[in-house]
């Protein structure tokens, strides 16, 4: 079934300017399975040529209680060569909206809302990255790991999932990193455990400079915390749920820190998904950490070497 977007493919939503999100009926150019989850590419040249790296789409779509549009990260654009003007985006099919978006197939047209959100902020230093990703989490990574290249900095990865068979695209993972680092929970790929596991030892062994995130919210908190403990500047992309993606709802809220401490609650739709790790007050969110993500944490490191401020690397972010 094609949107109905009154004969017009693509609307403006809002003042027009290169920022401002679309809404546009978008062609499904392909959709393929990779492991456990989705990947639907789709012709979207609007979508495209605004989206930043850590901003979501909005798409609609049908089935029993799929009223609301579901929120996915971008996990990769193309503004040049053959492809350009896709933007591709992966799920899970856990659910009857993203179990009909699984059924879909190439040139149907999906009714879709973006870019949404803000993106993540680059550094304003040569420093190395550090990407960390959890699940299908890591998809969005893949699209920021990109723009960090070609911005000439440094990327390595840590990727963590349940089993081998959570693991998205190993291969796109080596592909666009210096080195990454696969663990699962079972031990069945990379090392046995959690992404915090070996989180301070790659931090140290590749001059990490900067860490980002995405995935579960616990494993967030986890990073976001150890971060904090390993002197780290993180930005973390979080997985809240959204009902209408535009800041009108506030069922997305993430309680954040400002500098002088006070907490107020931010919508992860529009004020985020993105939010610096450090100012994110976790013990004021539903959001707890179980014993295994923070093993070794509490280890005593070595001597960090000075790093950047928050302010030097992406002013106010």
């Amino acid at each position: 079934m094609k949107p109905m977007l009154h004969n017009r493919k693509t609307m403006v939503l809002g003042r027009p300017g290169a920022d401002t999100p679309v809404r546009a009926a978008c062609e499904i150019i392909a959709r393929r399975r990779e492991g456990a989850y989705w990947t639907v590419s789709l012709s979207a040249p609007d979508i495209a040529e605004r989206a930043h790296p850590g901003q979501f789409i909005n798409v609609t779509v049908q089935g029993p209680g799929t009223l609301l549009r579901r929120p996915f990260s971008i996990s990769r654009v193309s503004k040049q060569g053959p492809a350009a003007g896709t933007v591709d985006f992966v799920f899970d099919a856990h659910g009857p909206g993203t179990g009909w978006l699984a059924d879909r197939t190439a040139h149907e047209v999906l009714d879709v809302v973006g870019p949404l959100g803000s993106p993540f902020p680059l550094p304003r230093q040569k420093v190395s990255c550090l990407l960390v990703g959890g699940g299908y989490g890591v998809a969005p990574l893949f699209f920021l790991a990109e723009e960090l290249r070609r911005e000439g900095l440094r990327v390595d990865m840590i990727v963590g999932a349940a089993s081998h068979e959570r693991i998205f695209n190993a291969i796109e993972a080596k592909r666009i990193t210096a080195s990454v680092t696969f663990t699962t929970d079972d031990g069945s790929f990379g090392e046995a455990g959690r992404v915090t596991d070996v989180l301070e030892q790659v931090a140290k062994d590749c001059g990490t400079g900067v860490v980002y995130a995405c995935g579960p919210m616990p494993m967030l908190r986890a990073v976001a915390e150890q971060c904090q403990e390993l002197e780290l500047p993180s930005q973390i992309a979080t997985e809240e749920h959204m009902a209408c993606g535009v800041g009108v709802c506030w069922t997305c809220v993430v309680p954040t820190r400002t500098k002088d401490g006070t907490v107020r609650m931010k919508r992860s739709c529009i004020d985020g998904p993105v939010f610096n790790g450090a100012r994110i007050a976790w013990e004021n969110s539903r959001w707890e950490v179980g014993g295994p993500l923070v093993s070794g944490a509490d280890e005593p490191i070595e001597e960090p070497p000075a790093r950047p401020t928050d302010d030097e690397l992406w002013g106010d972010r």
